[in-house]
């Protein structure tokens, strides 16, 4: 253990027995592509006793310019995220322990992939996933440091249960469905996502050595284009449904998100549960911009992409067609509509 981490035992924020902790430490990581990939990469380099890496998704070329672990080979066999992660990984560092799951993250699922773990790291690509961490994280004690990226700019903020206010503090309902643009339209520099994964394994480690007094509090907002940096102070309401009322509405909810439709080889997804309006037209906007053939009517607007059909309806609800799962169907529901 002294000639691996001998540069990092040397400095003094960890030391001999900061390295104890964190080969004593369980992190989960939710989401392997962007942020996920980054943060596994130095978590496993810095001596991570364990790391769970969950991801649905299987591995892209499009994905290489930013998901760091991975090769043409992957994306050639369409290898799962995570057990590509895994691969690469066991390679860097054999003495630690890693755990891939490629499984959807759900209501139903989440609270088994927590088992044991120490700290939450969030690496997803939709608000819905986040507001479930935050509930099963505050429902559990357990910490967690939210990430995103888009284009060039990201996001950053560590949140603590009984000590933080948690993300419903901050915005106590998610975005609606097709609201906020994805990186898969708007595009994303991979300096952007290798910064917020940086800096999400950073205070990860600070809390994982217990130097909690160094954990940054603040939510971290940059702009690598217009090189633009602040820290914003978050109030913890008292009212907050989730840290202050404890109800875990998101964790709660075990309606499911995606279900097939017999004999149309399609699923539907509906992050919303058919609860509100979308607005269509600027969903066509950003997606004819992006280059995506797409037709809109007064009832739905139509999508075809990557060899699917995508009919997405002004209550937030997409038929997919050509999806052969759930997971799949919820992906592209993700890149191309966001939640």
């Amino acid at each position: 253990m002294k000639d691996r981490y001998m540069k990092q035992v040397n400095f003094k924020g960890i030391g001999i027995e900061g390295q104890e902790k964190l080969n004593q430490s369980k992190v989960l990581i939710v989401g392997c592509g962007a942020l996920g990939t980054v943060v596994a990469n130095s978590l496993a380099r810095t001596g991570v006793g364990t790391l769970r890496i969950v991801d649905r998704d299987f591995v892209e070329l499009s994905n290489l310019h930013r998901q760091i672990l991975f090769d043409e080979a992957d994306a050639e066999n369409s290898i799962p995220k995570a057990e590509a992660a895994k691969d690469k990984l066991e390679k860097i560092n054999s003495d630690i322990k890693i755990e891939a799951i490629v499984k959807d993250v759900n209501s139903i699922t989440i609270e088994k992939m927590i088992d044991g773990i120490d700290l939450i790291i969030d690496c997803t690509d939709n608000f819905k996933t986040r507001y479930l961490i935050n509930d099963v994280a505050f429902n559990h004690g357990i910490p967690w440091i939210y990430g995103g990226a888009v284009g060039s700019t990201g996001a950053i903020k560590v949140f603590i249960p009984n000590e933080t206010g948690c993300l419903r503090c901050m915005m106590d309902t998610p975005p609606s469905a097709g609201s906020i643009t994805t990186c898969d339209v708007a595009g994303v520099i991979n300096t952007a996502t290798g910064i917020v994964g940086m800096y999400q394994s950073n205070e990860a480690i600070k809390y994982l050595t217990e130097n909690y007094q160094e954990v940054e509090n603040r939510m971290i907002y940059l702009d690598l284009w217009d090189n633009e940096f602040q820290t914003m102070k978050l109030t913890k309401r008292e009212n907050c449904s989730c840290c202050g009322k404890k109800e875990y509405q998101y964790l709660n909810n075990k309606m499911p998100e995606a279900v097939h439709i017999c004999g149309n080889n399609s699923v539907q997804v509906d992050p919303n549960n058919s609860k509100g309006t979308i607005s269509l037209k600027i969903i066509y906007d950003r997606l004819e911009n992006a280059g995506v053939e797409v037709k809109l009517s007064p009832f739905l607007l139509t999508a075809k992409v990557e060899g699917y059909e995508i009919k997405l309806f002004d209550d937030g609800r997409a038929i997919i067609k050509n999806a052969k799962t759930i997971e799949e169907a919820k992906g592209l529901y993700a890149k191309y509509i966001g939640y």
